[in-house]
């Protein structure tokens, strides 16, 4: 009978111990993959933050496959130039690029920026059809200032992710987080032209973007 409790506490025991290796090697699997995603968000995001604002810093979220599909059915018809504000890692501009654009990518971080080059010229661009510069730009609010007042009436603004909040889209692609907006200039100005005209006139619906 003593043998019998001494084997079950032993095997009890070896229990024990497997569970705490089991817990050990789990916590050295989390700690890991902590210290990994540090060292991509320290290696790819840290950098263009230094120099921004706390209350205007953006994450950087690459675009999917979907997402870029998506762009480039907003672009089917066009022609001409493309500015893509915080380029990353300039997969947007590489796709508009091989559609004929001419196409400028803004991108604050360095490492990201020096990845975005070496894609294009690894895909062999002409000089000035895939370009990318190391500015800034600033929030949603402050840019539709900015494009509303300098783009012509021709152009096409297409948001990813973050649509503008006081315009109201053109047209969209996708759902969720792949989702795309299309912003045509000449309609938001006819649009604010008519609000200056009617001051009752409202759209019901602008609330939600």
């Amino acid at each position: 009978m003593e043998d019998s409790i001494d084997i079950l506490l032993l095997y009890k025991r070896n229990v024990f111990l497997n569970k705490e290796n089991q817990i050990s090697h789990l916590d050295w699997i989390v700690s890991g993959a902590v210290a990994s995603a540090y060292g991509l968000w320290a290696m790819f995001v840290l950098p263009g933050f230094r120099k921004v604002p706390f209350k205007l810093k953006v994450p950087f979220l690459p675009s999917s496959q979907t997402q870029c599909e998506n762009v480039t059915k907003l672009l089917k018809g066009r022609r001409g130039r493309l500015v893509d504000l915080g380029s990353g890692d300039g997969r947007l501009v590489i796709a508009a690029a091989s559609m004929g654009f001419h196409c400028t990518g803004y991108e604050l971080n360095p490492i990201l920026l020096s990845y975005a080059k070496t894609q294009a010229r690894w895909r062999g661009f002409a000089c000035g059809q895939a370009t990318f510069l190391k500015q800034n730009f600033w929030t949603m609010e402050a840019l539709e200032h900015k494009l509303s007042a300098e783009l012509p009436e021709n152009a096409r603004v297409i948001s990813c992710r973050f649509p503008f909040p006081h315009w109201t889209p053109t047209c969209s692609e996708g759902s969720g987080l792949d989702q795309v907006w299309a912003y045509d200039m000449q309609t938001l100005k006819q649009t604010s032209l008519d609000r200056q005209t009617c001051p009752g006139f409202s759209l019901s619906h602008e609330s939600n973007y």
